[in-house]
């Protein structure tokens, strides 16, 4: 019951989305393995738009290809079409 009544409000505010992409941040390695949660960090999230930051340019490049089962996955866990896209950066990157 207060579950169901905290998941009311959070619809209410359109909180949901926020505290369901928190809870994959917070559960990242389950989600992608130990593998990938070890090379791959999620940096942010918006509008749909996870953006993802590698330690390689080789992994850069395997997450890439990855892209897809990647947002299949997050969108099980999410709720379909919550993660339309996904942005893979390598080190290194500066934002303008």
């Amino acid at each position: 019951m207060f579950g169901d009544a905290v998941r009311t409000w959070l619809i209410e505010h359109g909180w949901q989305e926020q505290v369901a992409i928190g809870g994959v941040f917070g559960r990242w390695h389950e989600i992608v393995g130990e593998f990938n949660a070890q090379r791959l960090r999620p940096e942010s999230y918006s509008e749909g738009e996870l953006v993802v930051v590698a330690d390689s340019a080789t992994m850069a490049t395997q997450a890439r290809s990855m892209v897809r089962d990647l947002m299949r996955r997050l969108n099980q866990e999410l709720g379909d079409g919550t993660v339309v896209s996904i942005k893979v950066r390598g080190p290194g990157f500066r934002r303008r």
